[in-house]
């Protein structure tokens, strides 16, 4: 007998590995020979009838009172002594209501009342600390699958593939197709769903299920909610290659996953109390909420970090690399909660302390989203019976006060993030997990200016991001063993992927976790910001190449491109010309994005910023064009002798510009670093460059575009970058270590501290006692007058007294820059200390700034 290959065999497949039922298909028996190497274990589920299915109440009555009568009996006998004749009608018509009003998901969790009795509908599973009974409750649960389970009162022939049960209580519908016979899940599955299925059936009406999933041999999609031909599905995929799709897998189906992993019953019900979220107000109709539920990469990655937690304990880092469109809030979210509730896997990693005292006592989440406040709150209020366990603490009075009182939930900034080291340092008998969200502060304030300023950095140079904020505090301070910090970024940079990265055998370095952006590009929820790069080069060199064309007038656009091309002269107005000479007509007049459609300019500073705005604006007006321009920068500039502000520049509040930019009014908005970060804006499709840009800020920036707009119908062939500075390569390079994973080639070498100190020392550009003297007395806090003449002193010994060359000046300085730079990184994670590098460490730092270039230029003067 030939193999089965249809989706009747699928579905047999997953029968057999849910209930361990024999593997036999509707049209006929799969053959000993062509079976599938499943183990014999099976997940525990038992076999639903399509008969016991009501389709009024979407219920399998079978079981749903089995399950009642073995756990509940005395709570049904209270029903039954009001009710004597209906009390089933009784039940399931109150349990019909709450479905309808709330959803399954607030029924499987509070169970529900009728008169006197009060049932609980599903039993939690139990935790590391539960005892016996919450076991054995557990266990007590009924779940089944179905399969070709006739749903519909209309069309009573009407049948969904397969429908998983908890008690009788619908979780999950399944419409499944097979690649060997033409049909998958993308397409067919989610087409069967869209026009082929009746939503208005009480099955599949929007919170009688959690979720429906298109299911094939190689892919799984999902939706929360059917809509007819406007149901949107997401991927329910591991991923491959770090890209879409799944692996192979050599002892099944490719999406084995799902069955032998995902619907064991301790995954569902994990799934249920600690990921589905219906969010909403409960004053709104059902139908007007949204049920998220987790995507696969989420639930792994939270998963994986509360598996580590408790089985290797506090203290230890992690790099999560999600990139944009992975959905970091709800996975930040998830975590935090799940970290709460976290016991050690044995007493041994708790340190001998008792196992009924959760992993952390506290989890700190440090943003610069005030969204995740929102969003923290409304997670905790649906998972927890404990409802203010979440703590804002945006002054620093807050944040001790959060700590020292034992919240457990702490949310904070990363400009307070050295206050959280110190105050966990301050609480040695405590234990916390640190989660750290990546900058989304599109806003640079007036504190850092002004500390940049200090620090003798101009607006030109590239702003000091969330990622450099975090590892300064964190290398000038001890850490303690008593906290765990998780780092969810999408562009770790080197020094962050060695901080929290996994380090491997051959001392390379690899993020905890990945969600690439060549997975989130293929799977739809980012675009390629790179498909239409075009340098100004190749951009003037197409332009020349269609002048000779007698149907298209080029005469004055050649001009201006040879003006710029081949002049030396290079005017701001010249390029705002031609900026606006494709903005406008390409994505204004063609109305991309249902005409919504923006532009952002990247200028090299804050003054070539507020020139650009200028000339587009001066531009704009002499056209008589019908939206306008802004611009955005922090503090205060002056350009030929007036001194702007954004605020006045654009005639509003600073705090107004990302809403103001909302606006149809506006469509181009000019930039010199400010909103190159974090900066959301769906409508982005055109970009304008004339910055350098490089590493990880390169990516970041350009990243701005590459938002989805499905309700606009935003595609990878609407976006546009026009690049004046940078060469095609160096962008390239620029995003091939983040399109699929970050990779640090091996740790920074220790031991070459050994090396520079001795070159340095021999210099004789300082001397050791002058070191001794200035840290004793900068420790000390005394003042700059009595420090300034030590390192004048060492200062004057390099220009003058020395009788060293152009190249001795130059390398003492680069060796001295990589002393700081190097033992910075490693102080923090170093197992000794050695006092001789942190004092030289602390004198270099005052000698040679870390700003100077490399020119022969003297300490004084850098």
């Amino acid at each position: 007998m030939v193999s089965q290959t249809n989706e009747q065999a699928l579905e047999a497949a997953i029968e057999h590995a849910l209930t361990g039922s024999s593997l036999e298909a509707t049209s006929g028996q799969i053959s000993d020979a062509a079976k599938p190497s499943y183990n014999d274990s099976h997940c525990g589920y038992v076999a639903g009838f399509p008969q016991d299915f009501n389709q009024q109440y979407a219920l399998d009555e079978r079981l749903f009172w089995q399950f009642l009568e073995q756990t509940q009996e005395s709570e049904l006998a209270k029903l039954k002594q009001n009710n004597p004749v209906d009390w089933q009608r009784k039940l399931l018509e109150r349990y019909d209501r709450l479905i309808k009003k709330n959803g399954i998901l607030q029924v499987l969790k509070k169970g529900l009342s009728v008169d006197d009795a009060h049932f609980i509908l599903m039993y939690p599973a139990p935790l590391v600390s539960s005892s016996d009974s919450v076991h054995l409750r557990f266990s007590n649960n009924l779940f089944s699958c179905t399969r070709q389970l006739r749903y519909s009162l209309a069309n009573p022939l009407q049948e969904i593939d397969m429908v998983l049960f908890i008690n009788g209580m619908p979780l999950i519908t399944l419409e499944l197709k097979n690649a060997w016979t033409g049909q998958n899940a993308l397409y067919h599955g989610q087409k069967q769903y869209r026009e082929d299925r009746d939503a208005t059936q009480p099955l599949l009406q929007f919170g009688r299920c959690l979720v429906h999933m298109a299911v094939d041999t190689d892919e799984v999609y999902m939706t929360t909610k059917l809509a007819g031909k406007s149901t949107f599905f997401l991927p329910f995929n591991k991923g491959q290659n770090h890209g879409k799709g799944n692996p192979a897998n050599p002892n099944g189906h490719k999406t084995a996953y799902l069955w032998q992993e995902v619907f064991t019953k301790e995954s569902l019900a994990n799934i249920i109390q600690h990921f589905v979220r219906l969010d909403g107000s409960s004053k709104d109709p059902l139908t007007k909420r949204t049920l998220f539920f987790p995507r696969y990469h989420q639930l792994h990655v939270v998963r994986e970090l509360v598996k580590h937690a408790a089985e290797k304990g506090v203290g230890h880092t992690y790099l999560i690399q999600h990139s944009a469109g992975s959905g970091k809030s709800n996975s930040i979210t998830w975590a935090a909660y799940q970290l709460i509730e976290t016991y050690p896997a044995n007493e041994a990693v708790a340190g001998g302390k008792p196992l009924d005292r959760p992993l952390f006592d506290s989890v700190i989440v440090v943003t610069d989203r005030r969204l995740l406040d929102k969003q923290l709150r409304d997670n905790i209020k649906e998972f927890s019976e404990v409802k203010n366990i979440v703590a804002p603490a945006f002054k620093s009075s807050e944040l001790k006060l959060a700590l020292e009182s034992g919240k457990k939930v702490i949310i904070t900034t990363i400009q307070k993030f050295p206050f959280i080291i110190d105050g966990i340092a301050d609480l040695s008998d405590k234990r916390f997990a640190v989660i750290i969200d990546e900058a989304h502060s599109s806003q640079s304030g007036s504190a850092h200016d002004n500390m940049n300023r200090a620090m003798g950095k101009s607006d030109v140079d590239e702003a000091e991001d969330a990622q450099d904020k975090i590892l300064q505090a964190m290398q000038s301070r001890k850490m303690r063993g008593n906290a765990s910090y998780l780092a969810f970024t999408a562009t770790p940079k080197n020094s962050t992927l060695e901080k929290f990265g996994q380090r491997k055998e051959d001392g390379s370095f690899k993020p905890f976790h990945l969600y690439s952006m060549k997975q989130a590009i293929e799977e739809g929820f980012i675009l390629d910001v790179l498909a239409n790069y075009t340098t100004f080069k190749s951009y003037y060199e197409i332009e020349k190449s269609i002048a000779e064309n007698p149907e298209f007038d080029t005469k004055k656009a050649q001009k201006k491109l040879r003006n710029y091309v081949e002049s030396s002269q290079q005017t701001i107005n010249t390029k705002a010309e031609i900026m606006l000479e494709h903005f406008v007509p390409q994505i204004v007049n063609t109305k991309k994005l249902k005409g919504k459609a923006k532009g952002m300019v990247v200028t090299q500073s804050i003054e070539s910023a507020i020139r650009y705005y200028q000339a587009i604006k001066r531009i704009l007006e002499e056209q008589g064009n019908p939206f306008k321009v802004l611009v955005a920068f922090s503090g205060s500039k002056e350009v030929d002798g007036i001194e702007y502000t954004e605020a006045d520049v654009n005639g509003f509040s600073e705090a107004d510009t990302k809403d103001k930019f909302d606006t149809d009014d506006y469509r181009l908005l000019v930039v010199a670093n400010k909103y190159l970060t974090g900066f959301d804006q769906p409508k982005l499709c055109a970009m304008y460059v004339d910055k350098k840009l490089a590493g990880v800020l390169c990516v970041q920036a350009l990243s701005r575009l590459n938002r989805s707009a499905p309700k606009l119908g935003k595609k990878t062939e609407d976006l546009f970058v026009l690049d004046f500075f940078n060469a095609a390569e160096d962008i390239q390079a620029a995003f091939d270590p983040f399109y699929t994973a970050t990779s640090l080639s091996q740790a920074t070498d220790i031991n070459v501290l050994h090396e520079l100190k001795d070159a340095l020392d021999d210099a004789g550009v300082y001397e050791w006692y002058e070191i001794e003297n200035f840290v004793q007395r900068y420790f000390n806090n005394e003042d700059a007058q009595m420090l300034s003449p030590i390192i004048d002193q060492a200062a004057a010994r390099f220009d003058y007294e020395l009788e060293l060359e152009h190249d001795g000046k130059i390398d003492f300085k680069i060796k001295a820059k990589q002393f700081v730079k190097i033992y910075g990184q490693m102080a923090s994670i170093m197992p000794y200390e050695i006092v001789a590098w942190e004092k030289l460490f602390w004198f270099l730092k005052f000698l040679i700034p870390l700003n100077s270039d490399n020119k022969c230029d003297t300490a004084n003067q850098v």
